[in-house]
Formats: C-alpha cells, structure tokens, sequence
C-alpha cells in the first residue's frame, strides 16, 4: 500500500505515540481497521482514548508515527483523507444560534461541495438522523440527544467511507442511546466505523471487532465474540485494564 492509494485498510494506525512532556498518552500504537468494519475502540476513563481519535482524524499531531484513513496519510495528504473521513467528536462544537440547516449549509459551502449535491445530501441526513421536527430550530435549544444527531448529521454530510466517533452516546438518556443504536447500524452496512467508549454494553450492542487500550498501549485486537467471556467483556475488560503494566493480547485472524 502506498500514502497516496487507497486500500481495503479503512484506518490504519502505525507506531503513533503522543507525550506530553514525561506524561504518556499514547506509545507505539499499531493497528488496522478494514473496509465494512464496526470497531469499538474500548478502554477505561484516561487510557487514551480522545487521544487516539484526534492523531487519527488529524486534529492532533503525534509525537512520533503515522495515522492513514482510507489509505491516505493524515499528515502528508491531509485533504485527500479528510474527504473520506467524518468525524464526530465527544461534546463536539455546535453554533448555537444556528438550525441544523443553517449549520449543514455552513459545512456545506466550506467543504465546497456543489450546490445540487449539497441539497440532496442535506435532506439524506435530515432523514436519517432524524431532524425533520428541528430543522428550522435554533440548535441551543435542542436537547442534547438532538444536538448528537445534528452533530452525526454533520460528520455524514460529504458521504464519508469512514466515520470516527468519539463518545457518541454520553449523557443520552436510555431511549436516545436506542435510537443512536439504530443510527450505527444502519450506517454500518456502507461505511467503516470506528466507534471510542468506555461502556461495555455499547461495545457488545454496535460492535463485530474490539481494539481495547489501558494507559495508552495497545491490550487487544481481535474480534468481539474472542474477547467475550460467557459472552460478556466485563471479566477480560477487568483482567485486562486492572493493571498498571498490561501485556498485549492481539487475536488471530
């Protein structure tokens, strides 16, 4: 695979490290995601996790390695990746005194998408994110459910091959989560999802492939069902981030 191609590995993660003077948020972290994948990136409140969604998607540099989306590098093909990639970050910025279609519009034209394009793809994402009732209403004043709708909605607009979410069900009451479930699986039949939580209930429910992270390393890649234990992650997700000095674990595949 070369930078500029792109390949059946959707996202790519090669030796990416990130410090913060003597503190650790990352070290040498390696894996791939291919094309179609639901991956639920998984680990405890600190391990990082942001960390990790923000080298990926370029909104952070790394200290040391290199992150590809779609085959392209993020640092040194930054537009090419960009445009197949939405991004929907935990609490992400929203214009309050905007109605989702005054901010679909606002990415619109900033991505330069052409206009016919940006109308039809405007009224795809309405639809299947669910603000048909909201359209013309101030976005500070939606719930927060509804603002991670328009914030989905927005990470969609250009049609992406690849969707990182970091977070995307905190603070969402049970019936929002349900409802952004069925979002996941919808989106997970065209696209490749990288999905960031702690919660392992949301791993089981979206997820077919787990990369989980303790302390900024890398503790399992491999499928859901071969981490599971009597088909739960509680008991592995315990045994494998109870530590402070955790040993890699990567499936066959």
């Amino acid at each position: 695979m070369t930078n500029e191609e792109p390949s059946t590995a959707m996202i790519e993660a090669r030796g990416l490290s990130k410090y913060y003077g003597p503190f650790v948020a990352v070290q040498d972290m390696s894996f791939t995601i291919r094309q179609g994948q639901v991956v639920a990136f998984l680990g405890p409140n600190g391990a990082g996790k942001t960390t990790m969604m923000r080298m990926l998607t370029g909104y952070l540099a790394p200290s040391s390695g290199d992150a590809f989306i779609a085959g392209f590098n993020v640092r040194t093909h930054r537009i090419e990746a960009s445009r197949r990639l939405g991004y929907l970050p935990e609490n992400g910025p929203l214009y309050p005194d905007m109605t989702p279609r005054e901010l679909l519009t606002f990415f619109g034209d900033a991505r330069e998408m052409e206009q016919a394009t940006l109308k039809r793809r405007i009224d795809e994402v309405i639809e299947l994110c669910g603000l048909q009732l909201v359209f013309e209403k101030p976005i500070g004043k939606l719930s927060k459910g509804l603002k991670q709708r328009v914030g989905l909605a927005q990470a969609l607009l250009h049609d992406p091959e690849v969707l990182i979410m970091d977070e995307p069900t905190a603070g969402l009451d049970p019936n929002q989560i349900r409802q952004f479930r069925d979002n996941i699986q919808s989106l997970g039949r065209t696209k490749t999802l990288l999905i960031s939580t702690h919660i392992l209930h949301e791993a089981e429910a979206t997820a077919d492939w787990v990369v989980l992270v303790d302390s900024g390393r890398l503790v399992f890649d491999g499928t859901l069902q071969e981490l599971q234990e009597d088909g739960s992650l509680e008991r592995p997700f315990y045994r494998l981030t109870g530590h402070s000095t955790p040993q890699t674990v990567e499936a066959s595949s």
